[in-house]
């Protein structure tokens, strides 16, 4: 016999989401679409505006490259930390998450060391002769792409390893005892079954990496702004809240769009997985 699902369980976290999220966030919205009826003038000022499509076009870039460098990086990873003994398993993940057990202001700092004119980086290939002058790292979008990987990466290979642990070893040596090396089966049983934690690693860490504050605002400065540090110079410098609430939701609709299509990415491949069976 079924039993019944206590849906008034979810009453409490319901109030909650609506009191300390909803209503909030649509009183900031709200403006934005109904300032004296209805009109969309507020987002299509901002999407002609080049100085905002810029910081609108540098946000998805930086997202969409630190993604796909958290997937490069955390398929290998997972891999091996899923194919270790239990032991050497534990020590790993907590190695894969100290970063995140640290603040993301102290993160920040330790690359504004390593990335700095004075930092580690350019004091090593000063010291060994490669270059002549310091090389401008900090305050671009390349440092804040580095933090990015470095915030989220352990998302990824969490996200990974969850998926790669359930993965039979026997499907790869049946692999290789029909004549495929270890690259090939890799590819060909492994990275398929471990889909549906890549789409998931992926939303997670786009989705973050849109809407990160405090790496870009450290790492990027003003030179290299994004949503997250346009919202907060917006509402809090120039005290213009429907222009924050105009990118806030602007932010919205795109994690929307790219969790929709990530979705339909995974159904596909669902439906495929069913017609190749």
């Amino acid at each position: 016999m079924k039993k019944s699902i206590p849906y008034y369980f979810l009453f409490p976290g319901i109030v909650l989401l609506l009191f300390f999220l909803m209503i909030p966030l649509c009183s900031i919205l709200w403006p934005t679409v109904f300032p004296d009826g209805f009109s969309l003038s507020a987002y299509s000022a901002f999407l002609q505006d080049e100085y905002y499509l810029e910081i609108l076009v540098r946000t998805i870039r930086i997202s969409i490259i630190s993604t796909i460098v958290c997937i490069i990086l955390g398929i290998p990873t997972a891999y091996f930390i899923s194919r270790c003994s239990a032991k050497l398993k534990g020590v790993f993940i907590a190695i894969s998450i100290f970063p995140m057990l640290t603040n993301s202001v102290v993160r920040s700092f330790a690359w504004i060391n390593i990335l700095g004119k004075n930092g580690v980086i350019n004091n090593m290939l000063l010291g060994m002769g490669i270059i002549d002058e310091p090389i401008r790292m900090l305050y671009t979008e390349f440092s804040v792409i580095i933090g990015t990987i470095y915030l989220f990466l352990p998302i990824m290979i969490m996200t990974l390893v969850g998926v790669m642990d359930h993965i039979d070893n026997d499907m790869m040596e049946a692999a290789e005892s029909l004549g495929a090396n270890k690259l090939k089966a890799f590819i060909k049983i492994v990275l398929p079954m471990s889909v549906p934690g890549i789409l998931t690693g992926a939303v997670l860490v786009f989705t973050g990496a849109l809407t990160a504050y405090t790496t870009p605002q450290l790492l990027g400065g003003n030179k290299s702004l994004v949503l997250a540090t346009l919202i907060y110079q917006r509402a809090m410098t120039l005290n213009d809240w429907s222009g924050a609430g105009v990118i806030a939701c602007i932010m919205i609709v795109i994690t929307l769009v790219v969790m929709k299509v990530l979705n339909m990415l995974a159904a596909r491949l669902d439906k495929r997985g069913e017609l190749d069976a």
